[in-house]
């Protein structure tokens, strides 16, 4: 029972350990997703997601809902346009890394 009880817990930390590392984004990745959120998406949400005037404050979104930030962006929410016809898949993960790290000059 203890090698059992043991197994468990080293499986439970591989995967926190795994899960965190994912997280985690090469800082190329999240400039260049500051710069197309410069280029698309500070017009309304804020240049560097400060003080947003027309939309969503991304500062708070929450940084476990990828698929919700995917779905928004791509077919548009409300008073967002889809983006779907001009962000490649690169495009779309450099804004994640972004916004889910919020912006380095924090």
């Amino acid at each position: 029972m203890k090698a059992l009880t043991i197994a468990v817990i080293g499986l439970a930390l591989s995967s926190a350990s795994a899960g965190a590392e994912g997280s985690q984004f090469p800082p190329e990745q999240v400039q260049r997703g500051a710069q197309l959120f410069a280029m698309n998406c500070a017009t309304c949400h804020g240049t560097r997601m400060r003080n947003p005037q027309w939309a969503i404050d991304l500062h708070t979104f929450p940084r476990d809902a990828k698929n919700r930030f995917v779905d928004s962006v791509m077919n548009g929410k409300r008073n967002m346009p889809p983006w779907d016809d001009l962000l490649k898949p690169d495009d779309l993960d450099a804004l994640w890394a972004y916004v889910s790290t919020g912006d380095p000059g924090d």
